[in-house]
């Protein structure tokens, strides 16, 4: 469980762990150029919100789903003292809303596009699905499905991931606080269709975050599919070698089966 994920990029976890700027900034390296129009999905690391984990859950990621027709975007978004809410909200706003205004440029199909999250990422991603802090807030188009792995969900202390919450709302934050951003709480029957997935003995975010997020989901008619894997380490993007291994195409076959019901 302690050895390092196999899908790492090496080179870029140098780049990432030496970034010199802790700004907004969306990487469009895996926009597929062919002269065709794709879907897309939009890519939100995690790291605590302390990094962006572009090397593991960014790069190896978009690698995926451009082999299966899909471009891909990776958010890096503000962190560190620079994480405090609304700031890396309003970076993944700022990055659906430039992608829209450039989806013809890009080749895009813009039907339906999709935002991946994880660990911390997955709580930024979660969070943009709500109408208090999310896609309707900003007045954007609402994402066809959101792809949530071992995410953090709640801001809850009994089962958060401390780092992550003391960068995003403060150590000292307030009860009221921690329910404005915990997702659970603000799940409603318009929040995008979900696939969500963790393992049961992940030790830096607990599942209940997920099975938090799953009840959520189905007490409010939300489509979505959940799975919960055993012996897969807390940060291993696309998984290979693990019980969770394929759950890239799991989750680009859910997100297509969304998309043609909307076309319907």
């Amino acid at each position: 469980m302690s050895k390092r994920p196999a899908d790492v990029d090496v080179k870029q976890s140098v780049k990432d762990m030496l970034l010199p700027k802790n700004e907004y900034r969306l990487v469009d390296d895996y926009v597929l150029q062919d002269g065709q129009t794709h879907p897309f999905a939009i890519l939100v690391p995690g790291g605590g919100y302390y990094m962006v984990a572009n090397f593991i859950e960014g790069v190896p990621i978009a690698r995926q789903l451009n082999r299966q027709g899909i471009s891909a975007f990776i958010l890096y978004y503000r962190v560190k003292k620079q994480a405090k809410f609304p700031n890396p909200t309003d970076d993944l706003a700022r990055a659906v809303a430039y992608i829209f205004a450039n989806a013809a440029r890009y080749g895009l199909d813009t039907s339906s596009y999709s935002i991946w999250g994880a660990s911390a990422g997955g709580h930024l991603t979660a969070e943009f699905g709500t109408d208090n802090a999310g896609w309707r807030k900003y007045g954007l188009p609402r994402p066809g499905t959101l792809v949530l792995a071992y995410p953090v969900i709640s801001m809850d202390r009994a089962i958060t991931h401390i780092q992550s919450h003391d960068q995003f709302i403060g150590k000292d934050a307030s009860a009221a606080d921690e329910a404005m951003v915990s997702v659970e709480r603000h799940v409603s029957a318009d929040y995008p269709p979900t696939f969500i997935w963790c393992s049961d003995d992940d030790a830096t975010v607990n599942p209940e975050n997920t099975r938090r997020m799953t009840a959520a989901l189905q007490a409010a008619g939300v489509p979505f599919e959940s799975t919960v894997y055993h012996g897969v380490m807390h940060g291993a993007g696309p998984a290979t070698g693990t019980p969770a291994e394929g759950w890239i195409d799991r989750a680009v076959s859910f997100w297509k089966k969304q998309a043609e019901g909307e076309q319907r």
